[in-house]
């Protein structure tokens, strides 16, 4: 199994690159997704975030309500360090759920986990390849304004809430370059799984041989 993280700050072009490895034959596995099933209703993990934070931040079906909670957390770096020493052990868990199903079904499947805060919770050395989208802050910032509808404080709070440029180039293995158009940053990809397939062969070849 060859593992890659997959990282970049938010609008940066990260789920581009990441549709595009699925498209090419990985097993993506979606962080984010795995953080909503986290703090489901019913689970431990929203359980806890009430807890924490209160039932103000339900919404009226009993599920999490993201916009009370990310206005909450995004201005407070006290209270987002709490909401991930609730939810990122959980995510892990079931991420390291997701990889064996993919070792087992395939002992040669190329895992690519798609985190988003790879870089600010430490894992940077957990894969063989780490990969970056990087699309610099101040165009994110515009991005998230022109098709998120967020106001540019709101946008900028955002991007200030994750690493910054310099720390995630700085632990990258290779950097893809987000700030062009989609089909731009998709051959890049395709540039990139071709060097990551002929490493996987090469291993295969060396464990056969």
């Amino acid at each position: 199994m060859f593992r890659i993280g997959l990282t970049g700050g938010i609008a940066a072009g990260k789920s581009v690159a990441a549709a595009r490895l699925a498209e090419l034959g990985a097993v993506v596995v979606d962080h984010d997704v795995l953080a909503r099933e986290a703090v489901a209703p019913g689970s431990v993990g929203l359980a806890e975030i009430v807890e924490a934070f209160g039932e103000g931040i339900l919404a009226p079906d009993g599920s999490l309500g993201r916009p009370a909670l990310g206005a909450l957390v995004f201005a407070d770096a006290a209270a987002r360090a709490r909401l991930n020493e609730i939810v990122h052990p959980e995510v892990r868990r079931l991420s390291a759920e997701r990889e064996a199903m993919a070792g087992a079904a395939d002992a040669g499947a190329v895992v690519v986990h798609d985190i988003p805060l790879l870089v600010e919770t430490g894992q940077e050395s957990h894969f063989h390849l780490l990969v970056v989208v990087h699309t610099p802050a101040e165009q994110r910032v515009g991005r998230l304004v022109a098709r998120r509808g967020l106001t540019e404080d709101a946008a900028r709070a955002r991007v200030a809430a994750q690493a910054t440029d310099e720390e995630r180039l700085a632990a990258a293995d290779v950097t893809l370059d987000g700030s062009g158009d989609e089909d731009e940053l998709r051959a890049q990809v395709d540039i990139l799984w071709q060097r990551v397939a002929g490493e996987v062969a090469q291993e295969a070849e060396a464990d056969s041989a």
